[in-house]
C-alpha cells in the first residue's frame, strides 16, 4: 500500500471520478477527508467506510471553506500531506448563448478559483507542517485542445495547468510539489450530458480503445501521483486521456 500513514483531502467527491479517487486512496492505505457540497450524498458515501474518511461539506468557491477543510485533516488525524483538487463542473453550451453569471462566472468560480483556493490553503498548511506534501488538480485534456460547446471549461482548465506549473515553483524550496491529471473522456455523470445532445455515440467513436476512460483508471493515475513512485513529477499535468488529444479522429473500418 503506496500511501499508507498519509492523510489526503479530496474534493468533488461524489462525483464519478471523485468516489473512484476515495476508494483508491483508502485502498492504498491513506485516511481520507471527503469533501463535498451535498450531505446527503457524503452520508452515502461514509457508510460505505470506517474511520478511514471522514466526510464534509464545503463549497470551494469560499477559500474560509477550503482552509476549513484543510484544518479538519489536521485536527482529526494530526498531519496533512496530499490535497486533491476535483472538483469541477460544466455545463454544454454554444457560446452565443451565454449567460455570463452562469456559464462564465459560475464554472470559472468552481473550476478555476476553486482550484486556486485549495492550492493556496494545501501549500500554506503544508508549509507550517514542515514536512512537504502533494497537491493534485484536476485539469483536462481541454485545458489545451479548442473544441465546441465548453467554452468556459476548456479556459478553467488551461489555468489549472498554469496554476500547477507556478505553484510547483514556488513551493518547490518546501517540498511540496504540484502535480495535475489531465482526463480524456470519462464515463460519468458530467459526460452523460452529452447524450440529452444526441452526441453520445459520436464522442464514443473517437476513443482509441472504442470506449470511454473508466474512472477508476484516472484514480490510479491520482494515487500514483500521490505516492514516493512519483517524487520525480512535478510541475507538469500528466494526460490520462487515451491518446484522445493526438488521435481525435483515428481512421478504422467503418469511421
Amino acid at each position: 500500500m503506496r500511501l499508507q500513514g498519509k492523510v489526503a483531502v479530496a474534493t468533488g467527491v461524489c462525483g464519478g471520478i471523485g468516489l473512484s479517487i476515495v476508494r483508491k486512496l483508502v485502498d492504498e492505505g491513506a485516511r481520507v477527508i471527503a469533501v463535498d457540497l451535498s450531505q446527503e450524498s457524503l452520508d452515502k458515501l461514509k457508510a460505505d467506510y470506517g474511520d478511514e474518511v471522514t466526510t464534509t461539506v464545503a463549497d470551494v468557491t469560499k477559500y474560509g471553506d477550503v482552509e476549513a477543510m484543510i484544518q479538519k485533516a489536521i485536527d482529526q488525524y494530526g498531519q496533512i500531506d496530499i490535497v486533491i483538487n476535483n472538483a469541477g463542473i460544466a455545463f454544454p453550451k454554444p457560446l452565443l448563448e451565454h449567460d455570463p453569471d452562469k456559464d462564465f462566472d459560475g464554472v470559472t468560480s468552481v473550476n478555476q478559483k476553486g482550484v486556486y483556493h485549495g492550492i493556496l490553503a494545501a501549500g500554506k498548511a503544508m508549509k507550517r507542517q514542515g514536512r512537504g506534501g502533494v497537491i493534485i488538480n484536476t485539469s483536462s485534456v481541454y485545458g489545451t485542445m479548442a473544441s465546441e460547446l465548453t467554452f468556459t471549461y476548456n479556459v478553467s482548465k488551461a489555468a489549472v495547468d498554469m496554476m500547477t506549473k507556478c505553484a510547483a515553483l514556488e513551493y518547490g524550496p518546501h517540498k511540496i510539489r504540484v502535480c495535475a491529471v489531465a482526463p480524456g473522456r470519462v464515463d460519468t455523470p458530467m459526460l452523460h450530458q452529452y447524450k440529452d445532445l444526441g452526441l453520445w455515440d459520436h464522442i464514443k467513436r473517437e476513443q482509441m480503445r472504442d470506449e470511454f476512460t473508466k474512472p477508476e483508471e484516472i484514480a490510479d493515475v491520482i494515487a500514483f501521483l500521490a505516492s514516493e513512485q512519483a517524487n520525480c513529477i512535478n510541475g507538469t499535468t500528466i494526460y490520462a486521456s487515451d491518446g484522445f488529444e493526438n488521435f481525435k479522429f483515428p481512421l478504422k473500418p467503418g469511421s
